[in-house]
């Protein structure tokens, strides 16, 4: 009997050490900003996916339905890099279906990651990198990044801002995504 309860005692203290453990590893990740829509033509077009340290494409979490749905054949500059990374050429009606959505009214978005591939199936512990690529306006693009690391517990990594310009002012587009923040959740 003695046997019995120390055995069970152990296992109760083992499955608290694992419980513990993996509650402490990060496996999950967010990127929320306010979304601000344009007025005028070839706007509005944004995806967000998450990147290996590589910089392959590990999962699409969001893509403007027009661009998904062919836009991008109509207008080549429609989040030109997303387009290419996601082989969107390629994929079937389901696959555009499952990351795509009607284009947000004005308003704070999040997005999360739950730590899987496009596959379903999770992800090592590692380095990854947040992608949000937004067309302000034509050739205009915006590039958030912000690299994470799954594994290590929460935490708010910076986010690095680029923008693109062909010959037109992006000034006034500026507007459309801002106050981005990433955040690695449990």
């Amino acid at each position: 009997m003695k046997k019995a309860v120390f055995i069970l005692i152990l296992t109760i203290l083992a499955v608290s050490c694992v419980s513990a453990q993996q509650s402490s590893n990060s496996t999950a990740a967010e990127i929320s900003f306010t979304f601000t829509r344009q007025t005028g033509s070839a706007s509005n077009q944004y995806a967000v996916w998450i990147e290996n340290a590589q910089g392959q494409l590990i999962k699409t979490l969001y893509a403007t339905r027009w661009t998904a749905n062919g836009g991008y054949r109509t207008r080549p500059t429609s989040i030109p890099l997303w387009v290419r990374l996601s082989n969107l050429a390629n994929m079937t009606r389901n696959q555009v279906d499952a990351v795509s959505g009607a284009t947000p009214q004005s308003s704070a978005v999040t997005y999360t990651w739950d730590g899987t591939n496009t596959q379903g199936a999770q992800v090592p512990a590692g380095n990854y990198v947040i992608v949000l690529e937004g067309t302000l306006r034509w050739e205009n693009q915006v590039y958030y990044r912000a690299p994470i690391r799954l594994g290590q517990g929460a935490a708010s990594p910076q986010v690095s801002v680029e923008y693109t310009t062909g010959d037109r002012d992006t000034t006034a587009e500026r507007s459309m995504i801002n106050n981005v923040r990433v955040r690695v959740l449990r």
